[in-house]
């Protein structure tokens, strides 16, 4: 059984979250470059980020379940990681909360329990933490499986998900406005999930070295399939490719983050791959730490959560027409502050797991 810890996860999760803080601030201000914000119509770097965490959280989700079906059990290896996804759920629920906002008692007992669960659920439950949990639970029956069955699954989920968008969910979703896909998201999802599933049994397997060609040659397969696929919108046209502005309309081919289209979720479960071996290759096989990978790496949850505490504290003083430098002055102190309170955690060994 391989180590609990891999440097190369921890650096790339590390590297993940810190892309996470640098999209999210700065992506609302206007002066900053479209790169960095998400536009819902191509693949911007703001795009990559998101998929990068399913990739580390089925890399770590393989790992873990097979290290407690050694120790404890099938039944109850499964039992705990169903528990845990769970109670993300509940955690992400209460960092999001629900849709609606209701100022008087007549407007709440109007909307009745079966309105609640109709209206309350479409945009802001249905962001990052509550995607991870249900997409972990989605792809738990088939992640201790043979790679042929989790690759098989991975295909099938993406091409329901592709049919209930041409059914109905692809104008549903832009109706409703939803975030990262919305409820039916972790159909997709599931791709870099699974991805990164495979990355785990390549660096495992194969050791570090060997594992670098595999997870570059397979990354650039699905990059090519992915924007293959996008380039079947409108009927087939010559799409705009990845990271460039699109000059053709949308639709549920295009690469899009809102709709969770399987041509966007297909491309970055591969650019999660080849990303990913760059860092094999650095700090498996050479040895590189990055001491800000390190600290948000080995505390994702935490800084994920902080984070937003540390927006919301900076928000007032934010607008989103400021100058660039001001931009830039302000991110500097959001990062700042939550990775020293980040670190500040790790140094006591406070480390929050789900």
């Amino acid at each position: 059984m391989a180590q609990a810890r891999i440097a190369s996860m921890d650096q790339f999760r590390g590297y993940t979250v810190a892309g996470m803080f640098l999209v999210n601030f700065l992506g609302g201000f206007a002066a900053v470059h479209p790169l960095l914000k998400h536009h819902n119509t191509y693949v911007s770097y703001a795009d990559t980020i998101m998929p990068q965490f399913f990739f580390a959280v089925g890399f770590a989700l393989r790992l873990v379940l097979l290290r407690r079906i050694e120790q404890a059990g099938r039944r109850a290896a499964y039992l705990r990681i169903a528990r845990r996804s769970l109670g993300l759920v509940l955690i992400g629920v209460i960092a999001y909360g629900l849709d609606g906002s209701y100022k008087q008692w007549a407007e709440l007992a109007e909307l009745g329990v079966s309105g609640f669960f109709a209206e309350s659920f479409w945009r802001s439950p249905f962001q990052a933490l509550v995607h991870i949990a249900v997409t972990s639970l989605w792809v738990l029956p088939v992640a201790a499986l043979g790679w042929r069955a989790r690759v098989a699954f991975a295909v099938a989920s993406g091409l329901a998900h592709l049919g209930l968008s041409e059914w109905f969910w692809y104008e549903l979703l832009h109706e409703r406005r939803v975030i990262d896909g919305g409820p039916l998201g972790f159909m997709t999802w599931a791709l870099p999930t699974i991805a990164g599933t495979l990355a785990y049994d390549l660096v495992t397997l194969r050791g570090a070295r060997a594992a670098i060609r595999p997870l570059l040659g397979h990354g650039a397969w699905l990059m090519l399939l992915g924007y293959g696929m996008a380039c079947l919108t409108q009927g087939g046209v010559w799409a705009g490719p990845p990271f460039v502005e699109p000059w053709h309309e949308p639709d549920l081919w295009t690469m899009s983050q809102r709709a969770g289209s399987l041509s966007y979720l297909t491309f970055s479960s591969g650019f999660s791959l080849a990303v990913y071996a760059l860092f094999v290759w650095w700090s498996d096989l050479r040895g590189g730490r990055s001491a800000v990978f390190s600290t948000l790496g080995k505390n994702a949850l935490a800084a994920y959560l902080i984070h937003m505490w540390v927006d919301q504290a900076l928000g007032g003083f934010t607008p989103r027409d400021a100058p660039l430098w001001w931009a830039a002055a302000t991110f500097a102190l959001f990062f700042w502050l939550t990775l020293r309170m980040t670190r500040y955690l790790n140094e006591r060994e406070l480390y929050l797991r789900m």
